[in-house]
């Protein structure tokens, strides 16, 4: 049974702008139906660090579905350094959602992991709304079989994105297409992140949920 742990947005994590709860619950609705064992926090900065502990009681999967928060001490911020370091050299599935793309406790090697990072006067979004995702099903295993879709959702522009980014899903804005989902590996880590999720009508969608169950199947899958 895999075990995964939800960082949500609460207290010095949640912003002004999402419920974190509500969309951290939908997610581990997501988790529970691939029969994960899901904990939910919103103790970020403590649970990054705890991350370091090994043995049986280790995750396998993390959802980064927060704010950055404050800035933290150096004690606390070379704390969550090492969980997070520990972890992804010894192997886990990790899926940044929405917000938790480009963020988390304001890491900058947080960028590396997730392969992009909001960037003040250039990322952006058009108002939340009606969305087109268009899939790419030849490109991965996580979007064979996925439809394009809409939704109701908030939809990233602008990221600043690592080479070599192979987006899954995409919207189009002005234009342009612009990566919503796409997939990496880091060493023995897997990473997935879906720039979708603003609230729960999102998640509202069965195709989403659909790309969100195949991503965490992905994540967790025995190789």
């Amino acid at each position: 049974m895999p075990r995964s742990l939800v960082l949500s947005g609460g207290g010095k994590f949640a912003d002004p702008w999402h419920r974190f709860g509500q969309t951290s619950a939908r997610l581990a609705d997501v988790l529970w139906s691939l029969g994960h064992q899901v904990e939910v926090t919103d103790f970020v900065a403590d649970r990054v660090a705890g991350l370091a502990e090994s043995g049986p009681g280790r995750f396998d999967l993390i959802v980064v579905n927060a704010a950055a928060g404050p800035d933290l001490l150096p004690a606390g911020q070379d704390a969550a350094r090492a969980g997070l370091r520990a972890a992804l050299n010894r192997g886990l599935g990790v899926l940044a959602v929405h917000v938790g793309v480009g963020t988390l406790l304001g890491l900058p090697e947080w960028e590396k992991v997730t392969g992009a990072a909001w960037v003040e006067g250039q990322s952006g979004h058009p108002p939340l709304g009606p969305a087109r995702v268009q899939t790419h099903q030849d490109r991965h295993p996580i979007v064979a079989g996925v439809p394009d879709f809409d939704l109701i959702d908030e939809r990233y522009t602008g990221l600043r994105l690592v080479p070599g980014i192979v987006p899954l899903a995409t919207h189009r804005h002005q234009g342009r297409q612009h990566p919503l989902v796409w997939a990496r590996e880091l060493g023995p880590s897997r990473i997935v992140a879906d720039a979708l999720g603003h609230d729960v009508r999102s998640y509202d969608s069965a195709r989403h949920r659909r790309l969100l169950t195949r991503a965490a199947q992905w994540l967790t899958e025995e190789r």
